[in-house]
């Protein structure tokens, strides 16, 4: 058999395995979705980070460590840790104000009573859910497509069975607990490669002298170079980026999941945790710039470097890492959509919560397979996506009274305007664009809900 069925096999069986014996299966939709609301803040910090470790994480860092050097790592990984600290307050917040909550958009239809919002709120929130699921399913069976033989279409759909499987089990109990296994070995793995890394390909001497990246021009923030790539990712990522958890359901749930008096704590260990992936397959992409490796495909280029450079068995342990990290955002992300129901049926059920969950997975495949779509466009688009909610969450959660009217139109604005701006600048290659867009949506959003509700005759409190 195929090594890498194999890891898919014991992945499966080792996920499921801890899910059944570990978990009971759940029949209770409030607990199915949010748990006991008593989470310990380590499991939830290891969660919170393997929820975050998606394609990108994993693929992009090492992409922009070789080819932007230290610039194009710095723009991708600071972002990525600063939004999940800068959430604590908030996430705090929503707790506080609504303990027995769900989902942002509940939150929001609490506060203003409007199913206009709520709606909207639903719909980014879901779309969001299905482009990421979208993404991952893209590059894992990218890679494990190539590996076994097997066609890219079936391997997304196998990939979608395994999440599911364990996923309608207990729900967000079995995500935060397999998560927990996942990032745990993540961790393990992505140290070890770099350990072995720098002992192979040169020492530290090589990894240093490689931050420029394979070009050898961007190993500074301030240079003309680095103002490039500043420009043409670092300023759209980080909006993105930054814009992350506030526009995402897997985090709000899991502040509604973890001990009320330790949200602060899961959140920034689990920041912290995630950073070592990312920094880890980032050096890696030093090494390969420093020793001169010519990669075949740059988005694939740290498994081109690990079954190059490192023993053959190595490759087993990184494929299990990137189905662990890509697998662990998907099955947040059907917690995610199963907790979204809640808004949407006046009769809550689990077997609702469950096709929630098989709708959004034939959603993913669906976007997974539509031709020319790379793992870096949908990252950027989906970040720019989550924006658009960005400032009316932070404006409704420091107290600041809007109207219903003003939050749809600004949503709306920043859809139809930002996106498309983004969007173009995006497939184009136009750095102009791309910033442009992203501004806009951000800035739409906040702008148009204020000079609604103002015009309504409300006051900010």
């Amino acid at each position: 058999m195929n090594y890498t069925l194999i890891v898919l096999l014991t992945y499966a069986v080792v996920m499921f395995g801890v899910t059944v014996f570990m978990t009971k299966k759940e029949n209770n939709i409030e607990k199915f979705c949010v748990g006991n609301r008593n989470t310990g803040w380590m499991v939830s910090a290891l969660s919170i980070a393997a929820t975050w470790i998606w394609a990108p994480a994993l693929f992009t860092s090492t992409e922009n460590a070789y080819t932007k050097g230290f610039a194009g790592l710095f723009w991708f990984l600071i972002p990525n840790v600063l939004c999940l600290i800068l959430f604590i307050p908030f996430a705090k917040k929503i707790r506080e104000e609504m303990p027995e909550g769900i989902t942002l958009s509940g939150y929001m239809y609490g506060k203003y009573h409007s199913k206009a919002v709520r709606n909207t709120y639903l719909f980014q929130l879901g779309t969001l859910s299905a482009l990421s699921t979208g993404v991952q399913l893209l590059a894992g069976s990218k890679i494990l497509s190539m590996l076994t033989g097997i066609p890219f279409a079936a391997m997304t759909v196998i990939m979608a069975v395994i999440a599911f499987s364990y996923s309608q089990f207990s729900g967000i109990k079995a995500s935060i607990l397999t998560d927990a296994v996942q990032m745990v070995f993540m961790l393990a793995a992505s140290i070890g490669f770099v350990a072995f890394g720098v002992k192979n390909g040169g020492g530290l001497e090589t990894l240093v002298t490689s931050l420029g990246g394979a070009a050898g021009d961007a190993g500074s923030l301030f240079s003309k170079r680095g103002w490039e790539i500043f420009l043409g990712f670092g300023l759209p990522t980080t909006i993105g980026l930054i814009s992350g958890p506030f526009g995402d359901q897997c985090f709000w749930q899991r502040a509604f999941c973890v001990k009320k008096d330790r949200i602060g704590r899961a959140f920034f260990v689990g920041a912290l945790l995630f950073g070592i992936v990312p920094l880890s397959m980032g050096m890696l992409g030093f090494i390969g710039a420093g020793m001169g490796y010519i990669a075949a495909d740059t988005g694939i280029i740290n498994f081109e470097l690990i079954s190059t450079l490192f023993p053959a068995w190595a490759v087993i342990p990184f494929l299990f890492m990137i189905v662990s990290g890509l697998l662990s955002t998907m099955d947040s992300n059907l917690c995610a959509i199963s907790s979204l129901t809640t808004d949407i049926f006046k009769e809550k059920t689990l077997g609702k919560t469950k096709f929630a969950m098989i709708l959004l997975l034939a959603v993913g495949i669906a976007v997974a397979n539509i031709p020319g779509l790379t793992v870096t466009h949908l990252f950027l688009m989906y970040g720019t996506l989550r924006a658009a909610t960005l400032l009316p969450t932070i404006f409704t959660l420091k107290g600041m009274e809007l109207k219903p009217q003003g939050i749809v139109v600004g949503i709306i604005s920043a859809l139809i305007i930002g996106l498309p701006v983004f969007g173009y600048g995006n497939m184009q290659g136009i750095a102009i664009y791309k910033t442009a867009g992203s501004l806009l949506t951000v800035i739409l959003s906040g702008a148009v809900a204020l000079a609604v509700s103002r015009k309504r005759g409300v006051r900010n409190g």
